[in-house]
């Protein structure tokens, strides 16, 4: 049968020295941001997902955003290469992880650059944000890691926002979401439904018509709630203030056949 596991790493103590990139930095409580992160992890398991932690990267101020570090397609994981080169000690712990869990495992190698919150998965289709941490060369070695198993991978400009995933994310019958006036080019998905928050771009499919969604957005929530969904609301108020969201939190595995 499918796997719900869920990678969730703890936040490094130096979360608060995290990079902000399209946003002015804030001063973040790093006590409360674990507390919050315990909620988020509390709530995958609430809802049928088992919760598999990374080993902590305490020197790594983003490691939280375990998302970032890899992508998996049916059971292969691609350790992504950040764009940004302070957070390329993070990969190490992913890999272990994803190694231990039995995934064949590839990597982006230089001179590419990926971030996993550049990808958006729908069905077969991996859209690639190609954007201020994703590069072509990227793009390229995504193509050549997932095409040959079934992939269809569509590129896409990212510019004004941190990753793909920062402006849309799609709902389980594979409706693209997203705040319009941060999505570049909306007419490249084939079905777009705007939001009206910046955070209610960000959903994580829970199985089940419940969407993981931050407390954040509360139109659309009740938007997606009048459409039949079930949204389940976590508060990541301080993850927020890194240009975190919801899926940035955690690598969902549901293609390990156990």
């Amino acid at each position: 049968m499918p796997s719900q596991k869920a990678l969730i790493r703890r936040p490094s103590p130096r979360l608060a020295e995290g990079l902000v990139t399209h946003i002015e930095r804030a001063k973040v409580d790093v006590d409360v941001a674990v507390e919050q992160w315990e909620a988020y992890a509390e709530a995958l398991r609430t809802h049928g997902w088992e919760t598999v932690e990374v080993e902590p990267a305490d020197d790594c101020p983003d490691s939280v955003f375990v998302e970032d570090t890899v992508v998996v397609f049916r059971n292969v994981a691609l350790i992504s290469r950040p764009g940004a080169e302070s957070r390329r000690g993070e990969t190490a712990g992913v890999e272990e992880a994803v190694a231990r869990l039995g995934c064949s495992v590839n990597w982006i190698w230089e001179p590419g650059t990926l971030d996993g919150g550049d990808i958006l998965k729908v069905g077969d289709t991996v859209y690639v944000g190609r954007g201020g941490r994703t590069n072509a060369a990227g793009v390229q070695q995504l193509r050549a890691a997932f095409e040959p198993l079934g992939a269809r991978v569509v590129a896409v400009p990212v510019s004004k926002v941190l990753h793909l995933k920062s402006a849309v994310t799609a709902l389980p019958d594979g409706t693209v979401i997203g705040h319009e006036p941060l999505v570049d080019t909306p007419s490249l998905f084939p079905r777009f439904l705007p939001v009206p928050e910046e955070s209610g771009a960000h959903v994580v499919l829970l199985g089940g018509g419940k969407l993981l969604m931050a407390a954040s957005a509360p139109k659309t929530a009740e938007l997606l709630a009048d459409l039949g969904h079930e949204p389940v609301l976590v508060d990541i108020s301080e993850f927020e203030k890194l240009e975190g969201c919801v899926t940035c939190l955690s690598v969902r595995l549901r293609e390990l056949y156990v």
